[in-house]
């Protein structure tokens, strides 16, 4: 047996600690985010607990899933050569795909992940097998690849993706309409009953999904089988009488659900999908060990792998066991898991302020919104008006938790309760769900059903499920394709071919976790700090926007000038984005005064005025730098002398105005804003006398109809800049003035 195999055999090893941390960084979601949405406990509390299930599930495991081993491929038709290429192949396109959909924030499966990974390293070794050897036809690929597999898990992706955001919806509905929002003086007589089935259904979950492996074939689970109607009731009733006598002692017996549910998710996620993770690396090995057995033996077909594996071996329980104790430690560190969770809970929270827009709205989500809205004034008209007063009081929302969660505990209770029963119910019938599909799509139905999806909110949250939705179906596509040509290219160039992959793979592993925090790190500002500071940053952001804007006009002007159409794309581009960026910060204006001086009206006033100042200045700047890009872009005349002379000189007065106004936004020296106000004023009476003279050009035919109009148009957009540059440093002047104000106050008050 050749070194290299050794190396393969590592590289597998440190692709499945790699694969550890993205799986986990990618399906914490699915048992965290029910917990951390409802705020059911402190956040170590909820981690400890999750770490409690992940190592019990770890313990408890059934070992290795067969789905490496032969679950896409027939192992005895193919080499330890070809499967060691496959393997390989498999962990590389894995954990690729997975670290791409982690930095993007959206969650995925890494069941399908595997799955089609599997499928896609397979075909291309099957291919390049048969196209190698002139005993084989293409025509026999079917029987290398065992595709039923894969279609049934297609299958049942469509199946839980519609079932769970159907059942998420009714039950929340049904859930809320029992209870409302004002949910204490209800719950307090009804709440063990309700809570009784929700833990019922939780337990059974967790029995029947995380520990049924390991207590397979016990006398208990054989007559719970038999029995389990009544197995359910009697579960039932010992659940509900529990928690009412904790429920007379003042014990709040929604967290104790909530944290069950946690719990029990985070015991099958370890004890069923840690097999996605590092069941292709043990399958790897166990592959090695059967060559190395017989003497080295390169050539030796795997038939043994086509035996069902048990996983009772005590290696595999050490790896299991070490692989759980990786998991726990990235729970409690990964950063990128809270990204990934933060995707779910911003498109099923009930803030509907339009801040912070992670998703653009669609053709589609518009016409299905406005359909719904159709529909439901359809159905206004003809229901009753005191149903539907009673209907619509039940749904009116009420902060009696006073926690600031994303949503209350109701609900955290309803998507824990809906996925542990669709889960428990898929595995019953052997249908190979995915965890993170069905919690997902939970969370939707239950946060649509909840009316957190307002008229404000709903396109663009209808577009992150969409966004969400495809990706997984993208994830399977993408996720063939990569496998599918590191196999070929493992086949084609052997060694050659895997050293430069391991490279390539090690590079773009290390530059997504650790080197490109660069642009976007420096962009993105701490929530806490921008609210613990407002003044300060907000100043900054409206002192580097104003600098910003002068560099991109004097570029813009200078770029026109040379027809540079690259310069003119650049400029464009970073225009746009700049107005982006000042238009999110708009529309968080209203969570960011409530959280910060929502008492004070005057400090509120200015600070919406600045916001609003800052995106005008930033809108004009973008509807002068786009128009002159696609005239250039489009190989139109450029401006002639006059225009070019005349945009030259009003360039240098707005210039001199914008190094007035930044010296003043930076000192806080206002002494001076009158003669800034003096110099607008002579550089509109400037522009004007430009118009008029461009138009008479115009009229006269001495002007190209389309130079003319950009030079009309930038003249306009200058103007409005001027103005709103203006109109800022006063909004800026009177916000310092009230903030002394606040200060001095509450230190009287003090």
């Amino acid at each position: 047996m050749g070194e290299i195999y050794y190396v393969m055999v590592a590289i597998l090893a440190i692709l499945a600690i790699s694969g550890l941390y993205v799986g986990v960084t990618n399906d914490a979601v699915n048992f965290l985010n029910s917990a951390i949405g409802s705020r059911a406990a402190k956040f170590r509390t909820i981690l400890l607990v999750a770490s409690l299930g992940i190592l019990v599930g770890v313990l408890t495991s059934s070992g290795m899933m067969d789905v490496a081993r032969h679950g896409m491929f027939h192992p005895e038709l193919f080499t330890f050569r070809e499967v060691m290429m496959l393997y390989t192949g498999v962990m590389f396109a894995n954990v690729i795909l997975l670290d791409v959909y982690n930095s993007l924030g959206l969650p995925t499966s890494t069941t399908v992940s595997l799955i089609f990974c599997l499928l896609g390293s397979a075909v291309a070794v099957s291919l390049f097998k048969i196209g190698t050897d002139p005993t084989l036809s293409f025509t026999q690929l079917g029987e290398y690849i065992n595709t039923t597999r894969a279609m049934g898990v297609v299958s049942a992706i469509l199946l839980s993706v519609v079932l769970a955001f159907t059942m998420g919806t009714i039950i929340m509905w049904i859930s809320r309409f029992i209870f409302s929002f004002r949910y204490m003086k209800l719950f307090r007589r009804f709440g063990a009953i309700w809570c009784g089935i929700s833990l019922t259904s939780i337990l059974y979950f967790a029995l029947f999904k995380g520990l049924k492996g390991p207590l397979g074939g016990t006398a208990f689970i054989a007559w719970v089988d038999n029995h389990m109607a009544i197995s359910l009731l009697i579960a039932w009733a010992a659940c509900t009488m529990i928690l009412f006598f904790l429920q007379l002692f003042r014990v709040n017996i929604l967290r104790i659900t909530i944290l069950a549910g946690t719990f029990s998710l985070a015991l099958a996620f370890a004890g069923n999908d840690l097999v996605n993770f590092i069941g292709v690396p043990i399958a790897g090995w166990e592959a090695f060990s059967l060559s190395n057995a017989a003497n080295g033996d390169v050539t030796m077909l795997m038939e043994a792998m086509a035996v069902p594996s048990d996983g009772s071996t005590s290696s595999n329980f050490i790896y299991i066991l070490i692989s759980g104790i990786i998991m726990i430690a990235t729970l409690w560190t990964s950063r990128k898991a809270m990204n990934v969770s933060q995707t779910e809970l911003s498109l099923s929270s009930a803030s509907d302020d339009g801040g912070d827009v992670q998703f653009s709205s669609s053709i589609f989500s518009r016409a299905l919104v406005r359909a719904a809205v159709n529909t439901s004034r359809f159905f206004d008209k003809i229901t009753p008006i005191k149903v539907k007063n009673f209907v619509e009081k039940r749904f009116e929302w009420a902060d009696v938790e006073h926690s600031g969660a994303p949503y209350d505990m109701i609900r955290s209770t309803v998507n824990l309760t809906t996925a542990s029963l669709l889960i428990a119910f898929g595995t019953s019938l052997k249908l190979p769900l995915s965890t993170t599909y069905v919690c997902f799509m939970v969370a939707m139905g239950s946060s649509l059903a909840d009316k957190a999806w307002g008229r404000e909110s709903a396109v663009y949250r209808i577009t992150g499920v969409f966004t969400v939705v495809m990706g997984w179906f993208v994830t399977g596509l993408g996720g063939f394709v990569i496998a599918f040509i590191l196999g070929l290219l493992l086949m084609w160039g052997g060694n050659w071919a895997f050293g430069a992959i391991t490279v390539l793979c090690l590079y773009m592993f290390i530059h997504s976790n650790f080197m490109s925090k660069g642009k976007k790190g420096e962009k993105k500002k701490d929530d806490a700090q921008l609210r613990e500071n407002l003044v300060d940053n907000t100043m900054t952001t409206v002192s580097e926007t104003v600098k910003a804007s002068t560099r991109i006009y004097n570029r813009t002007i200078a770029a026109l000038m040379k027809e540079d159409r690259k310069a003119l794309k650049e400029l464009s581009a970073e225009a746009a984005e700049m107005y982006e960026d000042n238009r999110r910060l708009k529309y968080s204006i209203a969570s960011t005064l409530r959280s910060t001086y929502g008492s004070d009206l005057n400090l509120s006033l200015y600070y919406v005025q600045i916001l609003d100042y800052l995106n005008e200045m930033t809108k004009a700047l973008v509807h002068i730098t786009r128009p002159s890009f696609q005239h250039i872009d489009n190989n139109h005349t450029g401006l002639s002398q006059i225009q070019t002379d005349t945009l030259m000189s009003i360039n240098a007065d707005v210039n001199e105005i914008y190094s007035r106004i930044i010296y003043m936004f930076t000192s806080n020296d206002f002494s001076t804003i009158d003669e800034v106000l003096t110099m607008r004023d002579n550089l509109f009476e400037r522009l004007a006398q430009s118009t008029k003279e461009e138009l008479a050009r115009i009229t006269a035919g001495e002007s190209n109809s389309r130079a003319g109009m950009l030079f009309l148009g930038i003249i306009s957009e200058t103007k409005t800049m001027v103005l709103q540059s203006r109109n800022l440093l006063k909004s800026r002047r009177y916000f310092i003035e009230q903030e002394g104000k606040v200060i001095r106050q509450s230190r009287i008050y003090e």
